[in-house]
């Protein structure tokens, strides 16, 4: 395999708990239906999006930053896996930040979200990161 398909499959197949930065409560928002078809799938999603903090996705407290979600996840015994960013690449720096300093496992950037600073930062830091690509289709073709 190729180290960035090693990289998609070990995370698919690793990662329990996904927040979802920038996660939409319109069902029609590319977030909504990828968090929907994760959950589907056995993963549970941590909303997170300071516009719906305090409310439900998807049957899951919403958070206002990742640092919240973190600290609410842990109380619980239930770490934060994994990162899936549905932000403007122009918002990805601060997200990684927090997601370094929570001591995520994998950051995913999903279509069109690419940002080689913060990738970087985050590969320094020991975290996997896939960008540009869709983590619903990702699984989809998983064998």
């Amino acid at each position: 395999m190729q180290p960035e398909v090693d990289v998609i499959q070990a995370l698919l197949r690793d990662s329990r708990t996904i927040a979802v930065v920038g996660l939409s409560s319109e069902p029609e928002r590319p977030s909504h239906v990828v968090a929907r078809y994760l959950q589907a799938h056995g993963y549970r999603i941590v909303p997170v999006n300071p516009k719906y903090a305090g409310s439900h996705i998807l049957g899951e407290h919403c958070y206002p930053t990742l640092t919240l979600a973190n600290a609410a996840l842990v109380d619980e015994g239930t770490p934060i896996d994994m990162v899936d960013c549905f932000r403007r690449p122009a918002h990805i720096a601060p997200i990684v930040e927090e997601a370094i300093a929570i001591g995520v496992h994998g950051i995913w950037m999903q279509l069109g979200v690419v940002d080689q600073q913060a990738a970087d930062a985050a590969r320094r830091a020991g975290i996997a990161v896939v960008m540009d690509r869709c983590m619903k289709i990702e699984h989809a073709r998983r064998p």
